[in-house]
């Protein structure tokens, strides 16, 4: 399938990129020529703005953005839809508010454009690993993408059935290859916020219990029950075997491995927004989530004042998403 590409960032760039490794063939379009001429060496066509991009894309184009959330977003969805001929699918695969996919699916139906709304979780690492999605919109026209999005899921990889899928019809096999169409426009966006929810709080339990670890050493215990532990070791023997083993506890530790004082790190934790989203629909839902909201604060209240924690949080997100601190 050919797809235009907006939004050639960390994560937009090496999705075209798997796309072009299984034959698909991507025109590509950001306001960075650099970055657009990087992916036209790998294969890629260029593309100077939108009416080219449409132009070399073919009829109906699928177009696939990759930009920011909020006013970017909404500016580039309202630019595709000014020229747009009917049949055309727009698909947003960035961190957008589902109420926002509603919002866009409607507008963009008056013009008998198709919306795709996609939760994409794989960060930097998604070229070689694949990137987990979650998507929303009309069935008939996931169906008609699933091409794309089995090429840039993992697929079904080493890791084993789930006992009791087997032989069951209401199971989608699709979710094995790692991506699941769940629902309507802003189903997908809106399981990747819970997702992102999720990952608050798992990322905050680590930071936590690495802080605990770290603090044993305190001069202000008793001296017989100070420890000097190697937080290093700790993490590497978790990785292996432990009920809380992890991709971020590897990430935790291949972090602890260079720099057992994660001293590259000021413990200054952003968010993407999608924490704060979480909490919100958990209150629209009258729905307690005690732990999500404490690890949203904690990232607010990161923001003052640092301890090693912190750090490890900073760690995990540059681990996973490339994220850098912002400056202080």
């Amino acid at each position: 399938m050919r797809l235009v590409m907006i939004g050639l960032g960390r994560m937009g760039g090496n999705m075209a990129r798997r796309l072009m490794k299984a034959g698909h063939e991507i025109v590509a379009y950001d306001r960075d020529a650099e970055a657009v001429a990087k992916l036209v060496a790998d294969g890629a066509t260029a593309a100077i703005g939108v009416d080219d991009a449409r132009a070399k894309a073919g009829s109906p184009a699928t177009w696939w953005i990759m930009l920011p959330h909020g006013a970017v977003t909404d500016g580039m969805i309202g630019e595709i839809a000014e020229g747009a001929s009917a049949g055309e699918i727009v698909i947003d695969g960035g961190n957008s508010f589902y109420k926002d996919d509603i919002r866009h699916a409607k507008m963009l139906a008056e013009r008998q454009v198709h919306y795709v709304d996609v939760g994409t979780s794989g960060g930097v690492w998604g070229l070689d690993r694949g990137y987990c999605m979650m998507i929303g919109g009309p069935d008939e026209v996931v169906r008609r993408l699933d091409p794309i999005f089995a090429a840039l899921a993992p697929g079904e990889g080493t890791i084993s059935r789930t006992p009791g899928r087997d032989g069951n019809d209401a199971v989608d096999t699709r979710a094995e290859k790692g991506y699941i169409h769940a629902g309507p426009a802003g189903a997908g966006h809106f399981v990747k916020m819970i997702h992102n929810g999720i990952e608050y709080g798992l990322m905050q339990a680590y930071a936590e219990g690495f802080d605990v670890l770290k603090g044993k050493a305190s001069e202000h215990l008793p001296e017989d029950e100070r420890y000097d532990l190697n937080l290093a070791d700790i993490a590497e023997v978790w990785r292996r075997g432990s009920v809380i083993s992890s991709w971020l506890l590897d990430l935790t530790a291949q972090a602890l491995a260079k720099d057992g004082k994660l001293e590259q790190f000021s413990g200054h934790v952003a968010d993407s927004g999608e924490g704060q989203w979480t909490i919100e629909a958990a209150m629209e839902e009258a729905v307690p989530v005690n732990v999500l909201t404490t690890a949203l604060f904690a990232r607010y209240r990161s923001r003052v004042d640092h301890t090693f924690g912190e750090k490890a949080l900073s760690a995990m997100r540059f681990g996973f998403g490339g994220h850098v601190e912002m400056p202080q």
